[in-house]
């Protein structure tokens, strides 16, 4: 059996609680409306409760002002005004065990995932890739995979595109046309990324998803705040990033059904960055993901501005829903007040869509599931006061509390481990080596060669020489011999001969 979470109390009658059942947190939730009209409040009010139950929380604090809830609160007259119109006592103030975490590893322990863990579909998106794109985009992973290439953090992605584009020619019999203009376009994508601090999200030690579900000594829930303010500057690296953590959550969490409370709670504030611009495929990523989600115990609260900016698909899953005042300035406005009331289940005793635009700040319409699980007719109340600071904690006490977390030294120095950049690397130098070495093989044989042609030019010369020699001895011999027998004692010679063989007279 679930228990009862007070968050508000009626406004008809203050001493009627409002409450949402645990046992049905994990049917996902909505906290809507305008700016100022007391969402952070109702946020850190569902936050602690969770984290008194026992449940870890994992919520983005967008604008600095949620750290507060690390800290005690403390009595103002305003806040005494409150409670007294509320009915109530006191409040116990207590601060909740809290672990602060931010991307960039500035005001909190930093966050990493592997490019391989976040895939080339959220990378897609992240990327602001088209469809072409994409598909070249997972070609890429897909030759990483085959070749046994770890693609780690972004230099190891960009010297993959590199070995593509030098390789495309040779890979694309089996991978498929990897466009050059494809590939310099996510080259390009991947630079903007970086330029806007993405590159740090990339690396190793990458972030065990279940470090979030923690508790203390106590038994409370940690809530695991990430610092968005810089990061919501980067809307498509948030936005993939809260993706990329449930995707996570859902692949290793087992199937526990309806418990009696959540193992997770998230709060995803500006909700609609999740969904703006997003393509179909990805679309359907984010509704298969809330819609099976609840079946691992993991609860996924919306905090936006409208209900519009949320796609109907998934607003009908949320079945606990907290909207602030609306206000009906333009057509817009009135469209996004009538969507708030018609998802409500109607109150006979006011009309939802004129309170919407009446509501005080704090005030809100609520509609939680009740113990069977059925919507509960919508009820106007006021949301409780939290435990925690209104005052967000200043730097040097945020500093001391990332000291003392249970994760401090565990994800705060970045390793860098051999993976497809060293590994190309080491293909490119000793590609470089083998063509010195070519290089200087064919220059030793062609000087090999140089030297061998000019020894049989000398030995062609030698022998040339010799036979001119030769001929030249027997020239001279053989005029010397004719002038010797054309002269006087050639022609003695001669008789001497004839008289031999013919005898003397």
């Amino acid at each position: 059996m679930g228990t009862p979470l007070v968050i508000a109390r009626k406004t008809s009658d203050s001493s009627q609680d409002i409450v949402l059942h645990s046992q049905f947190a994990n049917r996902h939730g909505l906290i809507a409306g305008a700016t100022g009209t007391g969402k952070t409040v109702t946020l850190k009010v569902l936050a602690e409760n969770f984290s008194r139950l026992g449940v870890p929380v994992f919520l983005a604090d967008a604008k600095g002002d949620v750290s507060g809830i690390a800290k005690a609160g403390e009595n103002n007259p305003k806040l005494q005004e409150r409670i007294k119109s509320l009915g109530i006592d006191s409040i116990p103030f207590a601060p909740s065990p809290v672990i602060f975490w931010d991307l960039f590893g500035e005001q909190g322990h930093p966050i990493r995932t592997t490019i391989s863990e976040i895939g080339p579909l959220l990378l897609a998106q992240m990327l602001n890739l088209n469809d072409t794109q994409e598909g070249v985009l997972a070609a890429v992973f897909r030759i990483a995979d085959d070749q046994g290439l770890l693609l780690i953090d972004f230099k190891d992605l960009k010297a993959m595109l590199t070995y593509v584009s030098e390789n495309a020619a040779a890979l694309k019999a089996e991978y498929g046309n990897l466009s050059p203009a494809s590939l310099g376009a996510i080259q390009r994508n991947l630079l903007a990324l970086a330029d806007q601090g993405g590159e740090q999200f990339f690396g190793e030690p990458s972030l065990d998803i279940m470090d979030f579900i923690q508790t203390d000594s106590q038994g409370h829930g940690y809530i695991n705040l990430l610092a968005a303010d810089k990061l919501m500057n980067t809307p498509k690296l948030y936005a993939t990033f809260l993706l990329w953590m449930l995707s996570e959550l859902f692949e290793k969490l087992p199937e526990v059904g309806d418990p009696d409370k959540p193992k997770l709670v998230f709060f995803f504030d500006e909700a609609h960055l999740l969904f703006d611009n997003a393509s179909a495929a990805l679309q359907e990523k984010i509704q298969q993901v809330v819609r099976l989600i609840r079946s691992k115990g993991v609860g996924i609260y919306f905090v936006t501005q409208s209900p519009l900016d949320i796609p109907e698909s998934v607003l009908g899953q949320l079945g606990n829903r907290v909207q602030h005042a609306l206000r009906a300035f333009t057509p817009k406005d009135q469209k996004a007040v009538k969507t708030a009331a018609d998802t409500f289940r109607a109150n006979p005793e006011f009309k939802v869509d004129q309170a919407i635009t009446e509501l005080a700040v704090g005030e809100a319409l609520i509609s939680c599931l009740d113990e069977q699980g059925t919507p509960q007719i919508v009820e106007r109340g006021m949301v409780m006061p939290p435990y925690s600071s209104f005052s967000p904690i200043s730097v040097d006490e945020r500093k001391a509390y990332m000291a003392q977390s249970i994760v401090a030294g565990v994800y705060d120095q970045m390793v860098d481990r051999d993976s497809a950049y060293e590994t190309l690397q080491k293909k490119v130098a000793e590609s470089e080596q083998q063509q010195q070495a070519d290089a200087v093989a064919a220059q030793q044989a062609k000087e090999q060669e140089q030297l061998a042609k000019e020894q049989q030019k000398a030995a062609d010369k030698a022998q040339r020489d010799r036979e001119k020699l030769t001929q030249d001895v027997i020239g001279t011999f053989a005029k010397s011999a004719a002038r010797s027998l054309g002269g006087s004692t050639g022609q003695k010679i001669v008789r001497g001969l004839l008289g031999s063989l013919f005898g003397k007279r």
